[in-house]
């Protein structure tokens, strides 16, 4: 028994340690072939190490976080994690923070799981599975809490959109700006959607132009409902149309598009429902139907 535990968590730990560095390999995509045939990774590589100063040049101010940056990754993946983590809340966080952060969750659930371990009886091979399960346990973890945490906020963003959006059509109808509409939105509703919203006239009022906090926005959240209704409106600030009949417009739409997904939601409900029934309803069925009958069969035949 000893030896299939045993071999069963080699092999579990050796699937997840090939899933996570499998993500290194980026040689093989077309996207990195395409810019190897044109030149452009060395001097992407150039760029990099134009704009890293040496450690011994910078402030102790920007230590710590220099000798942070040097353990983090390339330049995409950095700037896509740290969308990410604004976007999920975490405005103070970095990826190099994050990485460290998420680091030391990883060494401390290994060493609770390897000082939980000597508190029974077990051998040393068990031992030091459960310590590796504890560190890819708390490895995994906080990005599995992240990812929750994006889609908890893309998804309350996606169901409190269209009544926004109505209220800011009847502000600008009732003849306040659009930038007067939006604080009505920040004085009367509460929740992730409001608060994008007063980030934005934060920035308008530092100076930032409109347009470009909208956008910024947009890509920030990249909510597919929240991107098409800025661009609308970006473009209906640029062409001079009514900001009243776009947002109804949109509204309109995005209830539309929530309805669709719901009728799509519940078509694809007997499809999942075929596996719960399949491999535990039908043979308890069968078992309670077919079962006194087996009974009397084999009575009858052991006579």
């Amino acid at each position: 028994m000893e030896s299939v535990i045993i071999f069963s968590g080699s092999s579990l730990i050796c699937f997840i340690i090939l899933a996570l560095f499998s993500k290194k390999l980026h040689l093989s995509l077309p996207q990195d072939r395409v810019l190897r045939s044109l030149g452009r990774i060395s001097q992407q590589k150039k760029e990099s190490e134009e704009r890293v100063k040496p450690i011994s040049k910078q402030t102790p101010r920007n230590f710590i976080r220099t000798v942070l940056q040097i353990f983090a990754k390339k330049n995409s993946e950095v700037q896509e994690k740290d969308l990410e983590l604004a976007t999920a809340g975490l405005k103070g966080w970095n990826s190099a923070e994050w990485k460290v952060f998420n680091q030391a969750v990883a060494f401390g659930s290994g060493l609770l799981a390897a000082a939980a371990s000597f508190l029974f009886s077990l051998p040393p091979l068990i031992k030091i599975e459960l310590a590796i399960l504890g560190f890819l346990a708390g490895y995994l973890y906080p990005n599995i809490w992240l990812k929750s945490k994006l889609k908890q906020r893309k998804e309350e963003i996606q169901r409190t959109l269209p009544e926004t959006l109505d209220l800011i059509m009847v502000s600008v109808e009732a003849g306040l700006g659009f930038d007067a509409a939006m604080m009505k939105v920040v004085e009367k509703q509460k929740g992730f959607l409001s608060d994008e919203f007063n980030v934005v006239l934060q920035e308008i009022k530092m100076g930032k132009p409109r347009r470009d906090a909208l956008r910024d926005m947009a890509k920030k959240n990249n909510v597919d409902d929240l991107s098409n209704v800025i661009a609308s409106l970006v473009q209906a600030d640029q062409l001079g149309i009514s900001m009243g009949s776009v947002l109804r417009n949109q509204s309109n739409q995005i209830r539309q598009k929530r309805k669709q997904r719901a009728q799509e939601q519940a078509q694809k409900a007997p499809v999942k429902i075929m596996i719960p029934l399949v491999f535990f309803i039908f043979p308890s069925i069968f078992i309670i139907i077919l079962g006194p009958a087996f009974i009397q069969i084999m009575d009858y035949f052991s006579k």
